[in-house]
């Protein structure tokens, strides 16, 4: 059990690099095919953390736990990474992010149905704030059509990961987690990798300085260091409750194009920070005290 001091330690870095993420990889993808960029920084992140992991090897168990690598796999990292990666070439990042964030809502009703967390009015209605803070924000971007195959892309890529981790939570105590970080990444890049090399062209990639600042950036930070504190929160407090802070990473997100892509600060920002962070008030007052989920 992670101590309270840990858990925010945690949870302050992980909004703050996988916000940072949205804009990083919208830029990158001006210089690389999606799929071929989403491998190249799943196999740098999965071999960070394959250096950290194999000291661990006694843990590893892999005849017996495949299987939950292989499906972990398949939901945390090929299908919402490969979704979201392609998805952003459809729509703009902060409509687009609003609609992946989606999922803590997901989250909070999955792990209510599978996982037995409770659910009560507050958490609901905390759920529901957050998600419509954070449509208030990605609508300030809504200019011109609407993509469908953007659209359906996005909600993929939410549901995708509402189901990854909500499995992940499942099978905690059955894995080591620095394997279970460790192997899903590099299948799922393997697997985008192959699939990007089938159909998109290795001679598209621009190899320019800013393209591989982003990628080393995103496979440190975002890939290896965020998934592995991602499955650490979960694997330690309500999946709901984690989920609920996720709501911040589209706020960070735009923040962060504000400050250094020059795009101006909304009035549909401010309004939905504030209902996000009543959001995580609300999800957090009554969850916290009664299950001790993050002490």
């Amino acid at each position: 059990m992670l101590s309270r001091t840990r858990t925010v330690v945690y949870l302050i870095f992980l909004v703050l690099v996988w916000g940072v993420n949205w804009p990083l990889s919208k830029h990158a993808l001006l210089y690389s095919p999606p799929l071929l960029f989403a491998g190249l920084r799943l196999i740098l992140g999965g071999v960070l953390l394959l250096l950290i992991a194999i000291p661990r090897y006694r843990q590893l168990r892999l005849k017996e736990t495949w299987p939950l690598y292989f499906i972990s796999a398949i939901f945390n990292i090929i299908l919402y990474y490969g979704l979201q990666t392609i998805g952003l070439n459809y729509l703009p990042a902060g409509l687009f992010s609003a609609i992946v964030f989606l999922q803590p809502v997901l989250l909070g009703i999955s792990a209510w149905l599978w996982l037995g967390e409770r659910m009560y009015g507050l958490k609901i209605i905390g759920l529901i704030l957050g998600f419509l803070g954070v449509g208030v924000i990605g609508g300030g971007g809504l200019t011109g059509s609407l993509s469908p195959v953007g659209v359906m892309l996005a909600l993929g890529s939410a549901v995708s990961w509402t189901l990854g981790t909500v499995y992940m939570k499942k099978i905690t105590g059955k894995v080591d987690s620095i394997w279970i970080a460790t192997l899903q990444i590099l299948i799922g890049g393997i697997v985008l990798l192959v699939l990007g090399s089938f159909t998109e062209s290795w001679s598209a990639i621009q190899w320019t300085g800013s393209f591989m600042v982003d990628t080393l950036f995103i496979a440190i930070f975002v890939i290896a260091i965020g998934w592995l504190i991602f499955f650490k929160l979960v694997g330690s407090g309500e999946a709901s409750t984690v989920g609920s802070y996720t709501f911040l990473i589209p706020v960070i997100s735009i923040i962060c194009s504000v400050i250094f892509m020059g795009e101006s600060l909304t009035l549909n920002l401010v309004i939905g920070f504030v209902m996000i962070v009543g959001s995580i008030i609300l999800v957090n007052a009554t969850g916290g005290r009664r299950s001790g989920s993050l002490d």
